[in-house]
């Protein structure tokens, strides 16, 4: 079991079951990448997967689905991989993407609602019921249920965070080609010693989220040291 929330270690389908027997047909998991990042966008991703007892327990794709993990917890090759099966089994899929000048606009709460209202619209299929990672979406009127920690406890979820999470390393890849020397592939934006020092030495790109406080530091000339860097970066990797 996880000590930390009395989770098991791995996502179980005992959220979506439930909800099966209450009647629910297409339930949609919802998770996003990048709350914590420096740079680039916030990317929300949306998951309606089929129901495990139509799934032949004896098939890759039911080995694959068994494979699901909060994506922070797997390899970026296993995360790739698993985003093909996730695109395969799914009755629906959704990205939802709220860019870095947006984000510095309305702030990062309200931009993280907005990812997941985005992903939602985009899907082929309405959900009838949403499961989601930590808090509800009150402007959506549909039965949601938040679950603290979704991404290790829940299956849909965790689908959803796979979704984001590649989704969002694929554009961080793409910006760093039109902004290279930052090392966007690398960190993915997120603060590092690397991300830190180029930004010491190259300035603040245009992705850069201006009122995140050690980018409002770097445009003041007040760029905090590496350590207290990294002290911050965890502390907001908690918060979201």
């Amino acid at each position: 079991m996880d000590k930390a929330n009395g989770h098991p270690i791995f996502p179980t389908w005992n959220f979506e079951r439930e909800l099966y027997g209450k009647g629910h047909h297409l339930i949609a998991g919802v998770d996003e990448a990048g709350r914590g990042a420096w740079a680039g966008p916030l990317v929300a991703g949306a998951v309606i997967l089929p129901h495990p007892d139509t799934v032949d327990s004896t098939s890759e794709l039911a080995a694959g689905l068994a494979e699901l993990r909060d994506s922070k917890m797997l390899t970026a090759a296993t995360r790739e991989r698993l985003l093909v099966l996730v695109h395969e089994a799914a009755l629906a899929v959704g990205v939802g993407i709220v860019s870095a000048p947006l984000i510095d606009v309305i702030g990062i709460g309200p931009a993280n609602r907005l990812a997941w209202v985005r992903a939602l619209r985009s899907m082929s299929l309405q959900p009838d019921h949403l499961l989601l990672d930590a808090f509800k979406l009150p402007s959506v009127r549909l039965p949601q249920k938040a679950i603290i920690r979704g991404d290790s406890a829940c299956i849909s979820i965790a689908a959803a965070s796979i979704v984001a999470k590649v989704t969002r390393d694929h554009i961080m890849r793409d910006m760093d080609a039109g902004h290279p020397g930052w090392g966007f592939s690398q960190h993915k934006g997120y603060g590092t010693r690397y991300h830190s020092a180029s930004i010491e030495r190259l300035g603040v790109a245009p992705i850069h989220r201006r009122s995140f406080a050690p980018i409002r530091a770097a445009i003041m000339g007040q760029f905090a040291a590496p350590e207290a860097v990294e002290q911050e970066v965890e502390e907001q990797m908690i918060v979201a």
